[in-house]
This record gives C-alpha cells, sequence and structure tokens, in this order.
C-alpha cells in the first residue's frame, strides 16, 4: 500500500527530471476566492504526468530495464514515460488511440518512442498495450492505477503545502484517479483540514458514478474536449484512495471548460488543455463550495492541439457573452443593413462576420435574413443590443 514515505521518495527522486511548478497567484478568475493555480501545464512535457512515470521507471531493475517498458496514453503519459525512458537509455513502445492530438502523438515521437496507434479510445489502447506487454516482455507502465505512479503524482500535493500553508481547498482534476490519489493521500496525511474536491468532465464521469454507487462502473462511451480525461473506468487503487481521501466529485460541462482555458490564456497567459482547465472551471461556475477560501487549482496539463484551440475559442467567448450570433429578418429594401449597422454601433458591439440570404419558406416575399456574429462585452451587453434592435423594430429570429 501507498505510504507518505514512498511520496518524499518520490520527489527526491524527481529533483533531477522535473520543473518546478511554482503557484500562481489568480484572484481576478474568481473574485470570491483566493485562488492560485498549480502551472503543471509549464511541466516538463507539459504535464503533471512526466512525475509517476519518471518515479515507476526510477524503480525499475537492471534486467526490466533491458527489456524496455510499454504505456498507453491519450497523450501526456505517453510523453512521460517516452522522456524518463530516454533519460535512462531504455526502449519504450507507447500505443495510442487514433483519435488523439496530432501534437501528443508527434512529441511522444520526438522522445525517441515506438508509437502504436489503436483505433478507438484509450481502454482500447490499453488494452492492446497489454497484448504487447505479454509478447514482448517488457513492463507496462500504467498511466494511473500504479502506486509509483501515484506516489510520483502525490508529489504535487507537497509542493502545494510547502509553498501555501494556508491552503484550504485542492480542487483536482479527474481521469482515471491517479493524480488526485496521489495528491489527496499526501494532503489528507499531512493536513486533514484541507478539503479536496476532485472534477470530471460530464461527459467522462466515470469516478464520479463509481464512487456514488459504491463500485467500479465501466461507461458505454466517452465524449469531452477534454481528452486527458476521457476515461471510461477507474483503477482499483485510484477508486479506493479516491472513496477514502476525496471529499466530493463534480463535473464540469465542455462550454464551461472552454471558458475556463480562456480565461487562463486572457489573464493569467496559461495556455491549458481540457483536462488541465477542468479544476478553473468548476471554481468559476461554483461547482466546488470554495468562496472565501484559500484554494489551489491544478492546471494538470497544457498540450492542447491548435487545431482545437481555435474552436475551444470560439466556445469560451459564447459561453461567456463575449461573442453573440445572431439572425435579423430585414425588408429587402436600401437603408435597411445601415440602420442595423448604427443601432449595434450606438450599443457598443462590433460585427465580425455578416451573411445575408434570401428569406425562405414562411416569411415575406420582400424579406432576406441576415445573419451576423458580434463582438460584445459580457451576457447583459447581448441583452442589451438585443434589447435596442428589437425596440428600433427589427425582427429577430
Amino acid at each position: 500500500m501507498l505510504q507518505l514515505e514512498n511520496i518524499y521518495q518520490a520527489a527526491f527522486a524527481l529533483k533531477s527530471i522535473i520543473r518546478n511548478t511554482e503557484l500562481i497567484h489568480a484572484p481576478k478568475i474568481k473574485p470570491d476566492v483566493n485562488l492560485y493555480i498549480k502551472p503543471e501545464n509549464l511541466q516538463v512535457t507539459g504535464s503533471f504526468k512526466v512525475r509517476g512515470a519518471a518515479y515507476k521507471i526510477s524503480r525499475l531493475t537492471d534486467e526490466e530495464k533491458a527489456k524496455g517498458v510499454i504505456a498507453c496514453s491519450a497523450g501526456n503519459h505517453a510523453q512521460g514515460v517516452a522522456l524518463a525512458a530516454a533519460r535512462n537509455n531504455i526502449k519504450s513502445i507507447i500505443c495510442l488511440p487514433d483519435g488523439a492530438p496530432i501534437s501528443k502523438v508527434e512529441a511522444t515521437r520526438a522522445y525517441g518512442a515506438q508509437i502504436e496507434l489503436v483505433k478507438g479510445v484509450y481502454d482500447d489502447a490499453y488494452n492492446y498495450a497489454l497484448k504487447l506487454k505479454d509478447e514482448k516482455s517488457m513492463t507496462f507502465i500504467h498511466p494511473f492505477d500504479d502506486e509509483a505512479v501515484i506516489a510520483g503524482q502525490g508529489t504535487i500535493g507537497l509542493e502545494i503545502l510547502n509553498e501555501n500553508p494556508d491552503v484550504e481547498a485542492v480542487v483536482v482534476p479527474i481521469g482515471g484517479g491517479g493524480l488526485i490519489s496521489g495528491v489527496a493521500y499526501a494532503i489528507k496525511s499531512l493536513r486533514p483540514d484541507v478539503k479536496v474536491y476532485g472534477v470530471q468532465a460530464a461527459g467522462a464521469p466515470s469516478m464520479l458514478k463509481s464512487v456514488n454507487d459504491g463500485k467500479i462502473l465501466t461507461l458505454d462511451s466517452v465524449k469531452t474536449i477534454a481528452d486527458g480525461i476521457a476515461v471510461k473506468q477507474p483503477g482499483v487503487n485510484t477508486f479506493e484512495y479516491c472513496s477514502k481521501y476525496v471529499d466530493d466529485i463534480v463535473t464540469v460541462t465542455d462550454d464551461e471548460t472552454a471558458t475556463a482555458i480562456l480565461t487562463l490564456m486572457e489573464q493569467q497567459k496559461l495556455v491549458s488543455e481540457g483536462a488541465g482547465a477542468v479544476s478553473v472551471a468548476a471554481v468559476m461556475f461554483d461547482k466546488v463550495p470554495v468562496q472565501g477560501k484559500n484554494t489551489v487549482c491544478i492546471v494538470s496539463g497544457g498540450n492542447i492541439d491548435v487545431t482545437i484551440l481555435s474552436r475551444v475559442i470560439d466556445r469560451g467567448l459564447l459561453k461567456s457573452g463575449r461573442l453573440c450570433k445572431l439572425a435579423i429578418e430585414l425588408t429587402d429594401k436600401p437603408g435597411q443593413l445601415r440602420d442595423l449597422s448604427a443601432v449595434i454601433a450606438n450599443h457598443g458591439a462590433n460585427v465580425v462576420s455578416v451573411n445575408y440570404e434570401h428569406a425562405g419558406k414562411g416569411t415575406d416575399v420582400n424579406s432576406c435574413i441576415i445573419s451576423m456574429e458580434l463582438e460584445t462585452k459580457n451576457k447583459a451587453h447581448i441583452k442589451e443590443v438585443r434589447e435596442g434592435l428589437t425596440a428600433y423594430g427589427f425582427k429577430l429570429l
């Protein structure tokens, strides 16, 4: 079983590998919370995963190292294993779901790992990795359900307590549960008064449902922009640790996660992937009771594909009221678009795109439809613009 001593040993073993990710004070993200960010998105390989992988590999025998290691991952654990293996001159094979972001696949390959893309999601890659493990007699480095891996992730808990002795709550993303298991065990062992909250994507709540049901459950499917925590089934060990040491588990939607990604970029100049931002989303949208408390959110990773990032930003803008989409029915005659633009300008909104089309069935033959995207300040501003257009006589669809 995991002991606090194991986590201290991991902290010592990782000194020459990991980067010191000091807490960042971020009170503007949620004004009624004294919020700090633990920026593991700035960690070596861009994720906390290198901690557990490197500590596990450091404990292998010379015989095990000679045979190499194998792992499966949605991307971040893959990079951690690949880097740790390269540091030890060990061969590594990494199995990834074929839908993993290209940036994560190529980053893993760049560390020298042999890549095997497997059709499906994480669990499919996991089963294939176990098959290869038996065939090649390699050591499997589990992404979360391994005591040494959990101990490595638990070093984050030690660092939080050392940097912020007055911490009252820690909010942690959950996929398979390795990160929160290590963090919760470390924190509850040293400071049982500190609350530990877990956050899952609403489209992948495997740990939440398992803990609530009192037994490990397997989801039929998972769907979320937070690909790093899209796990169908929690681990045996991580389920036990979460059941015992985690105070509560909540979920956030993809829109809430997108808003958190956008907020971290704008306010803290931090790039987070979806899995990393769910902790911040939980605080922003009042999913956890941390009002007035010294709170630390672990931003677990920053390896987001740039093509996904652009779509996430748009969703975040829409969710926060910074982007507004309108459809207006106009009479097709000169001056209508001028008047429409004037009303929008008078209310302080900015037009970023316009699309015109003739009205369809059920509308006047002389009508047209204008679809517009506006830059706005917030949801109250959108309401003001809509009311202004209606008062002028425009018909909003």
